[in-house]
């Protein structure tokens, strides 16, 4: 409540600095005109001068250029420039130039603080913020997002409550854009330009409470009812929480795992794939295992088939007789391997020997 309320404070005082500088610079501006018509007019009188000639001869006199090409010959045309030029306009194109360095001034001093409304659209939006090690999170998150080909120079903005004192150099420096505001609020949502958004990541405020399901759940029905739904996707700490937000229309939902952003840059590049990741993290349904097998040059394709129809489980990737894993080869790869890791189920894991039952009834078979 106290950080809403100091938004809304911040938020008015911009609002009224920004008002203020504007108005005085929209009146400077007006009087200036007035005083650039009122001598233009004075040289065509005074001095015989066209219309071009003697805005030349205003303009170039009042930024003090003066060219030497026109100048004020008659008594009255003198007194005219000295009194509306040097007198006023001189000082006018001062405080106009204050002005404008006021407006820079206030501009840097929104953008550090988030109050900047950045004209954006197919960007991604990331809403909320870890409550751990943000920074180093979004550093890692939006690194691996720039490794995607088809995000390396997509926008991103952070809206969120943190970085009041700026945003970290590091992450301007990868491109990134903040709005301090909240994804509860329909207005900041609407400044952060949520509908013309490419993906829009809804993270968990803190992924070792529940109640954060709370906050994420209005966000995603803010969404929904924004018909954005199909763009979000949404982190969930608690797994009987999922269901409420899917049933929005939610286009992927995953716990957080703060150690692996990754997770996320693959719930937008290929929607389901998400859950294949975190089973193995949590072992909830599937899980990898390692088990002992000599292999003498099979292909890889018929090892796949021996274990997958057997009921074994899906390989993975092999280890070689010096230790290294390779994962996924191509099915006509013919491997020597020590070691086998398979993607099994995590209610019903197979033994060892399950596993050299399946290699010798199938694999043998086709030597």
């Amino acid at each position: 409540m106290k950080l809403s309320r100091w938004i809304v404070k911040n938020r008015l005082l911009i609002y009224r600095a920004d008002h203020h500088i504007v108005k005085k610079a929209l009146y400077t501006t007006a009087v200036l005109m007035a005083l650039v018509l009122c001598h233009s007019l004075a040289m065509m009188g005074f001095e015989g001068l066209e219309p071009w000639p003697a805005l030349w001869l205003t303009l170039t006199t009042l930024t003090t250029v003066g060219y030497g090409d026109l100048s004020a010959q008659t008594q009255h045309g003198q007194m005219a420039t000295i009194i509306l030029i040097y007198f006023g306009g001189i000082t006018l194109m001062t405080f106009l130039i204050r002005d404008y360095v006021d407006y820079r001034i206030a501009r840097n001093e929104r953008i550090r603080n988030g109050f900047w409304d950045w004209k954006m659209e197919n960007h991604i939006l990331i809403i909320n913020s870890p409550k751990y090690n943000n920074e180093l999170f979004f550093k890692r998150l939006v690194m691996q997002i720039r490794e995607d080909k088809e995000y390396k120079n997509v926008p991103i903005l952070l809206l969120n409550s943190e970085f009041q004192d700026g945003l970290p150099a590091q992450l301007k420096d990868l491109d990134v854009r903040h709005i301090t505001g909240s994804g509860n609020d329909d207005t900041d949502l609407n400044r952060a330009h949520a509908g013309k958004s490419k993906h829009i990541l809804v993270l968990a405020r803190d992924e070792y409470n529940a109640d954060s399901d709370s906050i994420s759940f209005d966000i995603a029905y803010r969404l929904h009812s924004m018909r954005l739904a199909h763009l979000a996707l949404v982190e969930c700490v608690e797994d009987s929480n999922r269901k409420r937000i899917t049933d929005l229309g939610i286009k992927s939902v995953s716990r957080p795992i703060r150690s692996y952003p990754e997770l996320l840059v693959r719930a937008m590049d290929a929607p389901g794939s998400e859950v294949v990741i975190e089973d193995m993290f949590t072992r909830k349904d599937n899980h990898p295992e390692r088990y002992s097998i000599w292999l003498e040059g099979e292909r890889w394709a018929d090892v796949v088939s021996a274990m997958v129809q057997a009921g074994v489980g899906t390989p993975m990737a092999f280890i070689n007789k010096e230790g290294e894993v390779t994962v996924h080869p191509a099915g006509d790869d013919h491997i020597h391997a020590q070691s086998l890791i398979i993607l099994v189920k995590s209610a019903n894991v197979p033994s060892q020997k399950q596993v050299d039952a399946a290699f010798e009834k199938s694999l043998v078979k086709l030597g």
